[in-house]
């Protein structure tokens, strides 16, 4: 691991950590020796390969994990990838809740970073789901019904932002709650704004 391909910002995430600290050191020397470009975003290292994100190293309070940004794509061989969440389309986890577990899957995890950088070359992408494929919740397409400038704000909303507001509004399991969601953002959807605009 040469210093030259170490990014400062990284070196002061680690410093700063609490937690995971030495996991993280070793995820950090496992990645680096797979050539990758370390970067900090999302308050996170971040490895890339010409410019795209690859892999990123982050901790959660039961475990840390390496995320792969295309995830899905992979092959799973060992099946040890997680999807974090069923709204998560692309990215996949491996977990880990002490240094032992990296150091004895370090050829594996190498295995799995080389596979995400030829996904990368290859130009593969992950086929997300349209905001049509996510369940509406009844008491929105009442509304969007009942309200034809309603329906036309939204549908000009960018997919991603239809998106947030198609999950937020179907979450709740009263429909109480999911209507009261509905009048709380009608406004903000007519304005043109997202769920967190």
């Amino acid at each position: 691991m040469t210093d030259s391909r170490m990014n400062p910002k990284v070196d002061g995430f680690l410093r700063k950590a609490k937690t995971w600290k030495e996991e993280y050191e070793k995820l950090r020397s496992i990645v680096l020796d797979c050539e990758l470009t370390e970067d900090f975003k999302w308050m996170h290292p971040c490895y890339t390969f010409e410019n795209k994100n690859i892999v990123l190293i982050h901790g959660f309070k039961e475990y840390c994990a390496l995320l792969f940004h295309k995830g899905a794509l992979l092959h799973d061989a060992h099946g040890i990838l997680i999807q974090q969440t069923e709204n998560v389309q692309s990215a996949r986890q491996i977990r880990f809740t002490n240094v032992g577990e990296i150091a004895a899957m370090e050829s594996i995890l190498k295995a799995y970073i080389y596979e995400a950088i030829e996904v990368e070359k290859a130009g593969l992408e992950v086929e997300f789901k349209k905001h049509t494929e996510f369940a509406i919740a009844e008491e929105f397409q009442n509304k969007l019904d009942e309200i034809p400038a309603l329906k036309t704000a939204f549908e000009a909303l960018t997919p991603g932002r239809q998106r947030a507001y198609l999950l937020h509004f179907s979450g709740p399991k009263q429909s109480k709650t999911r209507a009261s969601r509905v009048e709380k953002y009608m406004q903000q959807i007519l304005s043109g704004k997202g769920l967190n605009d």
